[in-house]
């Protein structure tokens, strides 16, 4: 249920569209969000990060990591067990869940995936910030006026 309506700023902004539409996913999402696969978002430097998604029962070749837009996207789909299939197994307790998943995070501007590895039933996905140089601060030198630089050499003489 939504208790607050961000129309009146939008009609006073101009160029904010990116976090109008921020807004309106957070208030507009459902409140009861899944749980599977969990996850771990860490932040590792000032501007490196790393989200770590428990992926117990899925090989590498089962799982897809994929940057869309401002979007990261992890995937995975697990491979028919032919055992299974067959009939020659058959489980009395199943609880290690190898569901296929889809989990999206939104990416802030600037973030750059680095890399991913999956090791022990575990996928690491490494995120960057990279700011452009434009972007970075930067000092402005003040270039002196011939009256500035007159009034310097009449001090000094």
């Amino acid at each position: 249920m939504r208790n607050f309506d961000p129309t009146p700023l939008f009609r006073a902004s101009v160029g904010f569209d990116r976090m109008a539409d921020l807004m309106d996913r957070v208030l507009a999402a459902d409140p009861v969000q899944p749980t599977y696969p969990p996850y771990n978002i860490e932040k590792i430097d000032e501007n490196a990060y790393r989200i770590s998604v428990a992926v117990a029962g899925f090989s590498g070749d089962e799982l897809s990591v994929e940057v869309k837009e401002n979007g990261l996207i992890i995937a995975a789909r697990k491979a028919e067990d032919e055992a299974e299939s067959k009939g020659n197994r058959s489980f009395l307790h199943r609880g290690i869940a190898t569901r296929a998943f889809e989990r999206r995070f939104h990416l802030a501007d600037h973030m750059k995936v680095t890399g991913a590895t999956h090791t022990d039933g575990m996928l690491h996905v490494e995120l960057v910030r990279e700011i452009p140089e434009a972007l970075k601060p930067r000092r402005i030198e003040i270039a002196r006026t011939d009256r500035d630089s007159k009034l310097v050499e009449a001090a000094a003489a």
